[in-house]
C-alpha cells in the first residue's frame, strides 16, 4: 500500500511541477517579447539588498496600512514557516508516520499549529475586508476567493493531519500540540480508532498535497504571479532618482517608431511589472484622476496590459498561457475595451453618498459586467464630505468596459484605444502616489510617458489645449504665447532693486532659474519678487538668465514631446555652460527635479541644482536671514509632489514656516509622502478638467478641514491650483494661497 502511495505521489507531484515549469517558461518567454534593457545584476544585489531585505521581508510598504500590513506579514511568515511542515507531513505520508528528525521536534509542532491558527485567522480577515467591510479598491467574486479558500483548506488540512497522527500513533496530549491534543481527545472520546484515524490522515494527505499543488499551479496563472515576480521586480527597481525618465534617442535612424504604440515596444522590466502586479488597488485608491472621478486607474491599466501581454504573447509565441491546456475552456476571445465605451458615472456630488453606499454599483458591474451596471444610481444618503474621493464610479466603469471579444483577433487588438483609452493616458497628473503606495515597486508613470510619447511624436495626437501650449513654448519659449523678450520684464516691477543678469555679475554663486511662471504668471511673480528680495537681504550672490532663459522643457516632456524637451535641455545646458554655472536655485519643483536628475542624462556636469526652500531653510540656519516680525496665522503646509515624493524633500519648507515666529503649523490628514496633489502636474496645468470633480477643489477642501488661515505650498502650480480652489469654495477673503518663500519675507522684511 505505500508502494502504491509512494508512486502516486511522484507522478501527481512530478507533472505538477512540470505544468508549474511550462507556465513560468511561456510567461518568460512572452516576457522576452519585450525591448532588452541592460541589467546590473551584481550591482543590484551588493548595493540594493538592503532596500530589497526592508521591502520584501520586512513588508515596510505593504505596513503603511497598518491593518492589511500586518494581516499579509502573518501570511507571508506563516507560509515560510508553514513549507517546513509541509516537507515534515510529506515525510510522514510517504513513511508510514516517521516524522522528519527536526531538532527540538516539540517546539516546531507546537509553532507548526499556531502559526497555522493565525494564519486562518489573517484569511478570515482578509474576507472580513473583502466581503464584509467591503473596501472598494478589492475586487469581489469567485477569482479573488480562490485563494482565499486554498489558503484555509491547507491549514485545515495541517491541524487535521497533525490531529490524526495523535490518535494514530497514540500519542498522549501535550501542551507543545495546543490544537491537535485537545481535538484529538475529542475525538478519541467520540470512539475514533486507530485505524480510522490512519485512513483520515491518508485522505486529508493527499487532500493537502493536492490543494498544495493546485496551488502551486494557479499561482503563477492568476495574479497570484506576484509572489514569484514581486521579489525580482523588487531587486531590479529603478537605481536612479524616483520618476526620472528615459531618455529617446531620437538620433536612432533604425527606430521605427518612437515611444510605445505596441505592447511589445515596452521594455522586459516594464514587462515585468504587469506580472508583479498584486490588484491589491492601493495605487488606485490614492490616484487623484481616480478618486476625482477620471476614468485613469492605475491598477486597470497594470492589468489590462498584463492580459495583453499574456494574450499576443500567446499568439506571437504559439504558446497557450494555460496549463492544463485540455482543462480549460475554449478562449472566449481576446480583452479589449468595449465599443462604445460606457458612459462614466457621475461622480458624487452633494446628497449623494460617497463609496461606501456607492459599493452596490460595482458589486453589480462585478457581477454582471455589462455596461449599464455602472449607471446604477447610488443610494440617497448623506452629502459627499468635503474632501472626499470617491474610487467607486472610476472601478465600476473599467469593470463594465474590460470584455473579451471572439469576434477580434488580438492582432486587431491596438494597445491604444483598444487596451488603454487616450482619456485614461491624459488624465494622469504624474504625481506618483501610486509609485509610492505599490508594495511590489510598480512603475506607472513611465508607461503612461511612453504611451503620451508615441501619441505625440508618431500620431500627432495630444489635447487641443495641450497642443496650443505645446506651440507656444515651440514658438515663445513658454506655454501662453508670450514674447520670448518679455521674459525679464518682471524685474522691472521690483521697486528699489535691481535684479542681476549673468552679464552684469559674471562672478554670480547662484543662478536663479525663474522659469515660465515665475516669469509670466501675475501672480507668481510676487513668489519671484519675495525671494529676490530675501536673496538680496542675506547677501547671496546671484543672477539669472534674463531673455536667454529658456523653459526648462518638463512640461513638453510630461506631455510625450520628448524632441521639444531635448531641445529646450540642449539650448539650457549650453547657455550654463557659457556662463559656468556650477550652482541653481529655482522656485518651481518641476524646474527642480528635471535640472537635477534629468539634464545629467544630456551633458549636464558638476552643477548642483537646489529647490529655494532648500537654501532658505540654509539661510536660516545660518542666521543669514532671521524671522523677527510674527506672523498671527495658522498655516497648512501642501507637499508638492514634484518636491516630496520625486525628491524627498519635506522638512525644509516646514523648517522654514516653524521658525517664523507666530505661526502656528498644522498638517493635512493626507500630508507628506501620501499628499494628494494638487491636478497640475504631468501637463494638466494647461489642459481643461471636465470629468469628475476638480482635483485642485478637493485638494483645497481637504486643506480647509483643518481650519487654516493660509494654505502655504512651495511651487507655482500648486500655488495657482490653490488659489483658485479657495475662490472657487468662495473662502478667498478667509484663507490666502502664499508660497513659503512669501510667508518667510512677511517676517524677515516687514
Amino acid at each position: 500500500m505505500i508502494l502504491v502511495n509512494d508512486v502516486a505521489f511522484v507522478l501527481v507531484a512530478g507533472y505538477a511541477v512540470y505544468l508549474f515549469y511550462e507556465v513560468i517558461r511561456r510567461r518568460y518567454r512572452y516576457i522576452s517579447l519585450g525591448k532588452p534593457v541592460p541589467v546590473a545584476w551584481k550591482e543590484s544585489i551588493t548595493e540594493y539588498i538592503g532596500g530589497f531585505f526592508a521591502q520584501v521581508f520586512g513588508q515596510k510598504k505593504l505596513l503603511k496600512d497598518k491593518r492589511s500590513g500586518s494581516m499579509h506579514v502573518v501570511m507571508f511568515y506563516g507560509f515560510i514557516v508553514l513549507q517546513f511542515g509541509a516537507l515534515d507531513i510529506i515525510a510522514r505520508g510517504l513513511s508510514g508516520g516517521r516524522h522528519l528528525p527536526y531538532p527540538a521536534y516539540q517546539v516546531f509542532g507546537a509553532t507548526q499549529e499556531i502559526v497555522a491558527a493565525l494564519v486562518l485567522v489573517a484569511t478570515g480577515y482578509a474576507t472580513y475586508r473583502r466581503y464584509i467591510e467591503r473596501l472598494p479598491r478589492l475586487k469581489r467574486g469567485w477569482k479573488p476567493s480562490i485563494v482565499l479558500f486554498l489558503i484555509a483548506g491547507l491549514m485545515i488540512c495541517v491541524l487535521l493531519e497533525l490531529t490524526f497522527t495523535r490518535i494514530w500513533h497514540s500519542l498522549p496530549a501535550s501542551g507543545f500540540a495546543p490544537i491537535s491534543s485537545p481535538l484529538a481527545a475529542a475525538m478519541t472520546a467520540a470512539g475514533m480508532t486507530q485505524s480510522v484515524a490512519e485512513a483520515l490522515f491518508y485522505v486529508f494527505w493527499w487532500l493537502h498535497l493536492l490543494i498544495l499543488l493546485t496551488f502551486l499551479l494557479y499561482v503563477p496563472q492568476s495574479k497570484h504571479f506576484h509572489l514569484l515576480a514581486a521579489p525580482v521586480n523588487v531587486l531590479l527597481r529603478k537605481k536612479t532618482s524616483p520618476g526620472r525618465l528615459a531618455p529617446l534617442d531620437l538620433e536612432d535612424e533604425n527606430a521605427e517608431t518612437f515611444g510605445v504604440g505596441k505592447i511589445e515596444d515596452f521594455t522586459r522590466k516594464q514587462m515585468l511589472d504587469f506580472y508583479a502586479c498584486v490588484e491589491c488597488g492601493r495605487c488606485t485608491s490614492v490616484c487623484p484622476a481616480t478618486g476625482s472621478g477620471k476614468v485613469l486607474s492605475p491598477m486597470h491599466l497594470i492589468s489590462k496590459m498584463r492580459d495583453h501581454l499574456t494574450e499576443k504573447g500567446a499568439a506571437l509565441t504559439g504558446l497557450t498561457p494555460w496549463q492544463p491546456a485540455y482543462l480549460v475552456a475554449g478562449a472566449a476571445g481576446p480583452h479589449s475595451m468595449i465599443d462604445p465605451l460606457p458612459t462614466p458615472a457621475t461622480w458624487p456630488a452633494p446628497g449623494t453618498a460617497p463609496a461606501s453606499s456607492m459599493a452596490a454599483a460595482l458589486d453589480t458591474a462585478q457581477a454582471s459586467s455589462t455596461a449599464a451596471a455602472i449607471n446604477t444610481a447610488p443610494a440617497p444618503g448623506p452629502a459627499a464630505a468635503p474632501g472626499a474621493t470617491d474610487i467607486v464610479p472610476t472601478l465600476a466603469w473599467q469593470k463594465a468596459a474590460w470584455h473579451t471579444n471572439a469576434e477580434k483577433s488580438v492582432h486587431d487588438i491596438s494597445l491604444i484605444g483598444d487596451v488603454i483609452t487616450e482619456d485614461e493616458i491624459w488624465a494622469c497628473t504624474t504625481c506618483r502616489n501610486c509609485e509610492d503606495q505599490c508594495p511590489v515597486d510598480n512603475e506607472h508613470v513611465d508607461k503612461i510617458i511612453d504611451l503620451r510619447r508615441h501619441l505625440v511624436l508618431m500620431e500627432g495626437s495630444l489635447p487641443s489645449e495641450g497642443q496650443r501650449a505645446m506651440q507656444n513654448i515651440e514658438r515663445q519659449g513658454n506655454p501662453w504665447g508670450i514674447s520670448r523678450n518679455d521674459r525679464a520684464a518682471w524685474t522691472g516691477d521690483i521697486e528699489g532693486l535691481q535684479v542681476p543678469t549673468v552679464r552684469d555679475n559674471a562672478n554670480f554663486e547662484y543662478l536663479l532659474f525663474v522659469g515660465s511662471m515665475g516669469s509670466y504668471d501675475v501672480r507668481t511673480r510676487k513668489v519671484t519678487e519675495a525671494f529676490v528680495r530675501l536673496l538680496t537681504k542675506a547677501g547671496v550672490n546671484f543672477a539669472i538668465l534674463g531673455n536667454e532663459e529658456k523653459n526648462s522643457g518638463d512640461t513638453p516632456r510630461r506631455m510625450g514631446n520628448e524632441m521639444l524637451f531635448q531641445q529646450l535641455a540642449m539650448e539650457n545646458i549650453e547657455t550654463f555652460q557659457k556662463y559656468g554655472v556650477k550652482k541653481i536655485v529655482t522656485a518651481c519643483p518641476h524646474t527642480f527635479n528635471t535640472l537635477k536628475n534629468e539634464y545629467p542624462d544630456f551633458g549636464l556636469e558638476g552643477v548642483e541644482v537646489f529647490h529655494h526652500t532648500q537654501l532658505l531653510s540654509q539661510l536660516v540656519r545660518e542666521g543669514r536671514l532671521v524671522p523677527r516680525q510674527r506672523v498671527e496665522e495658522r498655516i497648512v503646509y501642501h507637499d508638492s509632489c514634484y518636491l516630496g515624493r520625486y525628491n524627498g524633500v519635506y522638512d525644509a519648507p516646514r523648517d522654514i514656516l516653524r521658525a517664523i515666529p507666530g505661526v502656528e503649523l498644522v498638517e493635512m490628514r493626507r500630508n507628506r509622502e501620501n499628499a494628494m496633489c494638487c491636478g497640475a502636474g504631468g501637463g494638466r496645468m494647461w489642459m481643461e478638467e471636465t470629468a469628475g470633480k476638480r482635483v485642485n477643489r478637493i485638494r483645497t477642501e481637504q486643506a480647509l478641514e483643518v481650519s487654516p488661515t493660509i494654505i502655504s505650498s512651495a511651487c507655482p502650480y500648486c500655488l495657482t491650483m490653490m488659489d483658485d480652489g479657495t475662490k472657487a469654495l468662495e473662502v478667498e477673503e478667509k484663507v490666502s494661497a502664499k508660497d513659503v518663500a512669501e510667508v518667510l519675507a512677511m517676517s524677515v522684511l516687514a
